[in-house]
């Protein structure tokens, strides 16, 4: 075997290894965004919570987490 088939096959290998990481990452924030997509749905439909409000509330969560951490 000379250098040149084995710096082939070993840059293969990488290439493969990189791009099944790359599905695995794009999968898994696929699902992600769909989960949230459906809490979100969820919350507008059964309760009548508006995506603008649950952003507001995330935005206080840390205040209030570190107001409940005070008491």
């Amino acid at each position: 075997m000379t250098i040149e088939l084995i710096i082939l096959l070993a840059s293969l290998l990488v290439a493969w290894l990189v791009f099944t990481w790359a599905v695995q990452v794009l999968k898994a924030s696929i699902s992600t965004a769909v989960a949230i997509a459906a809490i979100v749905l969820i919350l507008q439909l059964v309760f009548g919570i508006g995506p603008q409000e649950l952003l507001d509330h995330l935005i206080q969560l840390p205040q209030t987490l570190w107001n409940l951490k005070g008491e």
